[in-house]
C-alpha cells in the first residue's frame, strides 16, 4: 500500500460498488472520504427538501457500512484547498458530473489545485463520446440511442479494499450530517415509500427485475399498478450505477426482450437530456427551440396555486399533484399529465411547473427535469409538437380506468362508480348529494373548461 494520502470527493456517486473514482483512489493510497455540502454563491440549484432528504439517508447509509466520511460545508475548492493544505493530501478523486455549473467549478478546482482526477461514473457515455457522422451532437432522441447502442459500455467494478484515514487530528473541524442536512419531522412520511442508499438501490433493482420488469412495456403507464422502477432517485445520487442496471437487464433480455428494450430505451432518455444539456447549456433557462422564448405565457395565473395543491377539479392531476406532495415522487406518466395541463391548458411557463417539481421531488435531477419540461411544452429537443395538448380526461380513462390510482390520492371522490370518478362536475345535484361528493364543497369545480384552454393554447402556440 502507497503512503499516500488522497481525497476521495463523494458527489452524485452515493456508493462504494462500481465506483471508478473510488477504485482508483483506494489504489493510489489511504483514503479520506469527503462529502462537501456546495454553498458557493455560484450555485444556482440548491436542493429542495425532499432532496435534502434523500441526500441525508444516502449519506447516512454510507456511514452505516463503515465510511468514515468527513462532512463538509462551503466552497468546494475553498474546503479542497484548505484540507490538502493542512493534511498534506497527495491528490482528489471524484467523479465526473455534467451540469454547466458543476463543469466550471471542476475546471477551476483542477487548475487551482495539484493531483486532481476525474473519472465517469454516472453516464453509459460521456456526452462528447457520441456525435454523429459528421462529428456533430445529435438533436433527436431515436438516431442518438441508435448510435449508442453500437458502442461499447464498461465492465461493472467490484467494491474495492479501501484504507480509510480516520485520525485527522484536532485542525479539521468534523460537521455532522444534521450540521448541513438537519433531518425535519414532516420527512417522516417518506419513510414508508423510499429506503435510500445503496442497499435501497440494491433491494428496487431486484424486485423490479423480479417482480415488474416482465409485462414493462405495457404496465408501465398504468400508475396504480407501481410498475415503473424507482430507481430514479437513485441514478441521481448515484447509489447505483448505469453499468450495473444496463448489465443486470441485459442478462434477462432473451426471456422478456421487448420489456428489456422498453425500460433500457429509458435509461437512453436519461442519457439524452444530459448529453443535451452538456452540448446545449442554455437550457437550463431558456428553451431548446429559440423561436419558444417568445410565446405568450401568462403571469400570475391564478391557476398555479390549485395545481400545485392538487385542487384543479381534474381528478387525475389533483391525484398525481397530492402524490408528489405526499410522497416526493410522481409517476411518469401523470408527471406528463400535470405538465401538458400547466403549460398548455394554463400557459404558465415551463419554467414554473419545473421549478415547482425541482423543489418537491425526492429524484428532482437538472438535466432530466428541465429537458423533460421542455418536452412536454412542445419547446425542447426532439419535443411533443405543440398541438399534442393532453387531455386529462381522456387521460385518466385510458391509463386510470377503474379509477384506482385517483381513489388512493383523492379520498373525495371514493364513492364514485369508475365512470363518473373520472369527470364528477358532470353529475347531477341530486347525484353529488347522495354520494357525499358536492361539487364546490366537498370537491373543487374544475378551474378552466378544457375545450377553451386547448383552444387558447393552439392560438398562442401558432402565432409563433
Amino acid at each position: 500500500m502507497s503512503s499516500k494520502k488522497v481525497i476521495f470527493w463523494f458527489r452524485q456517486d452515493l456508493r462504494l460498488a462500481d465506483n471508478p473514482a473510488l477504485v482508483e483512489a483506494a489504489k493510489a493510497g489511504h483514503v479520506l472520504p469527503v462529502y462537501i455540502f456546495d454553498t458557493s454563491p455560484k450555485n444556482p440549484r440548491p436542493l429542495g427538501a425532499p432532496s435534502k432528504w434523500w441526500l441525508h439517508r444516502s449519506l447516512e447509509a454510507l456511514q452505516k457500512k463503515g465510511v468514515p466520511l468527513l462532512i463538509q460545508s462551503g466552497k468546494p475548492l475553498t474546503v479542497l484547498k484548505k484540507l490538502t493544505e493542512t493534511l498534506d493530501i497527495d491528490g482528489i478523486y471524484w467523479n465526473r458530473t455534467y451540469t454547466p455549473y458543476d463543469i466550471e467549478r471542476d475546471k477551476e478546482i483542477k487548475l487551482s489545485l495539484d493531483g486532481c482526477r476525474s473519472f465517469n461514473g454516472s453516464l453509459l457515455h460521456e456526452p462528447w463520446t457520441v456525435s454523429n457522422l459528421k462529428g456533430d451532437s445529435y438533436r433527436v432522441f431515436t438516431p442518438f440511442w441508435k448510435k449508442c447502442l453500437t458502442l461499447e459500455t464498461r465492465s461493472v467494478l467490484e467494491e474495492p479494499s479501501v484504507t480509510y484515514i480516520r485520525d485527522l487530528g484536532t485542525k479539521i473541524k468534523k460537521l455532522s450530517l444534521n450540521d448541513i442536512l438537519p433531518h425535519p419531522q414532516w420527512a417522516s412520511k417518506f419513510e414508508n415509500d423510499s429506503e435510500p442508499g445503496e442497499q435501497g438501490a440494491q433491494k428496487a433493482l431486484t424486485l423490479f427485475i423480479e417482480k415488474k420488469l416482465k409485462g414493462y412495456k405495457k404496465n408501465r403507464n398504468i400508475p396504480a399498478l407501481n410498475h415503473t422502477s424507482h430507481l430514479s432517485p437513485h441514478l441521481h445520487f448515484g447509489s447505483i450505477s448505469p453499468h450495473q442496471i444496463w448489465k443486470e437487464t441485459q442478462k434477462i433480455m432473451t426471456s422478456d426482450s421487448e420489456d428489456s428494450d422498453t425500460f433500457r430505451s429509458e435509461l437512453g432518455w436519461r442519457e439524452f437530456c444530459h448529453y443535451l444539456l452538456y452540448h446545449a447549456p442554455y437550457v437550463c433557462r431558456h428553451p431548446f427551440q429559440e423561436k419558444f422564448k417568445n410565446l405568450p405565457w401568462v403571469k400570475d395565473s391564478p391557476f398555479l396555486t390549485p395545481w400545485k395543491q392538487g385542487q384543479t377539479g381534474y381528478p387525475i392531476i389533483d391525484a398525481g399533484m397530492r402524490e408528489l406532495w405526499e410522497t416526493g415522487y410522481m409517476h411518469n406518466r401523470v408527471r406528463m399529465i400535470v405538465a401538458s395541463f400547466l403549460t398548455k391548458h394554463c400557459l404558465i411557463h415551463w419554467r414554473t411547473g419545473e421549478s415547482h417539481f425541482w423543489d418537491t421531488l425526492i429524484d428532482a435531477d437538472l438535466a432530466s427535469n428541465v429537458l423533460n419540461w421542455q418536452w412536454v411544452a412542445g419547446c425542447g429537443a426532439d419535443a411533443a409538437p405543440y398541438f399534442r395538448i393532453f387531455n386529462p380526461v381522456t387521460q385518466s380513462k385510458k391509463f386510470d380506468p377503474d379509477g384506482a390510482y385517483i381513489r388512493r390520492w383523492v379520498p373525495e371522490l371514493t364513492s364514485l362508480s369508475d365512470k363518473q370518478i373520472h369527470t364528477p362536475w358532470t353529475l347531477s345535484p341530486e347525484q353529488q348529494k347522495k354520494l357525499g361528493c358536492r361539487i364546490g364543497q366537498d370537491y373543487p369545480a374544475p378551474i378552466l373548461d378544457l375545450d377553451e384552454g386547448r383552444k387558447k393554447a393552439l392560438e398562442a402556440y401558432k402565432e409563433l
